[in-house]
């Protein structure tokens, strides 16, 4: 299902930023029978997105009805086990000359539903395998944190990877610091402590990151953020990546090729975490 502001069905203009320089930002979330996971905190980031970019949104009243239309379309058909995914974006819409973003006062949202990866189920089993993605991510701290629609290099990213046998790969900025992997956050245990990278450079601030780090903060386990160099001599017990529709995935096995090195981990304290999880999450119930 596709509504494009609030009505099915609906169309986008060719004019469109989102479409002609990525000007919006996004977020995705998954959906059962027990509600939208994490709405609140979804579109609070979409508020604070759409803020930091200066995109003119205030069709809020509209965007929360229209999310909640949808969902409730789809309700009746959900299966108790079932989860899907929603996607919403909002676009700086038509207007302007070029680059410049000036006349452009009409922004516009996309709510989009899809079918929830099987995989991931798969891969909260049994964790997954990683190696270093040869593409870096660019530096800029004005985009920093931002779901912004400007993925190439997320695309470049999977490019990459499709040729090898992993499951996902960690990123690195241009300076060689630990970022995230090519969808998700990354943290890593070490010594007793938590850690995640700093996101103030570049990378995206995960929802789901944010409540793992709330979650380890009442379980008496702060997260120390960093900017960690990713090198051969890299030290962790475990390792694992979130986001919204995986939630926690522990990390098995990384590798680099061009260096042959490899790390493997154990997941005793992520396997507690995906459980500690499952409760901390139900709290959302129904929103």
């Amino acid at each position: 299902m596709v509504v494009v502001n609030g009505l099915e069905q609906g169309v986008i203009a060719a004019a469109d930023r989102a479409l002609n320089y990525g000007d919006g930002c996004f977020t995705t979330l998954a959906f059962g029978a027990e509600g939208l996971s994490l709405w609140p905190m979804h579109l609070a980031r979409l508020q604070r997105d759409v803020k930091r970019l200066s995109i003119p949104f205030d069709k809020w009243d509209e965007l929360e009805s229209s999310v909640q239309a949808v969902y409730q379309r789809l309700a009746s058909q959900i299966a108790v086990q079932q989860r899907g995914v929603l996607k919403v974006l909002i676009s700086r819409g038509q207007g302007g000359r070029g680059y410049s973003p000036q006349g452009a006062n009409s922004p516009s949202f996309i709510i989009s539903t899809h079918i929830m990866p099987e995989y991931y189920a798969t891969w909260q089993q049994r964790g997954i395998c990683m190696n270093l993605s040869p593409i870096r991510l660019g530096i800029q701290p004005a985009l920093a944190g931002i779901k912004h629609l400007n993925r190439l290099e997320q695309v470049l990213i999977k490019q990459a990877m499709d040729s090898e046998e992993v499951d996902d790969t960690l990123v690195c900025d241009s300076q060689a610091r630990l970022v995230e992997s090519s969808a998700g956050n990354v943290f890593w245990f070490n010594n007793g402590q938590w850690f995640t990278p700093i996101l103030d450079e570049c990378g995206v601030e995960g929802v789901m990151r944010n409540e793992v780090i709330a979650m380890l903060a009442e379980l008496g386990m702060p997260v120390t953020p960093v900017k960690q160099v990713f090198s051969a001599d890299f030290h962790a017990q475990e390792l694992f990546i979130c986001n919204s529709l995986m939630n926690i995935v522990w990390v098995n096995e990384l590798w680099v090729k061009a260096w042959s090195a490899s790390w493997h981990f154990t997941h005793e304290h992520t396997t507690a975490l995906q459980q500690h999880l499952a409760v901390y999450l139900s709290q959302y119930k129904g929103h």
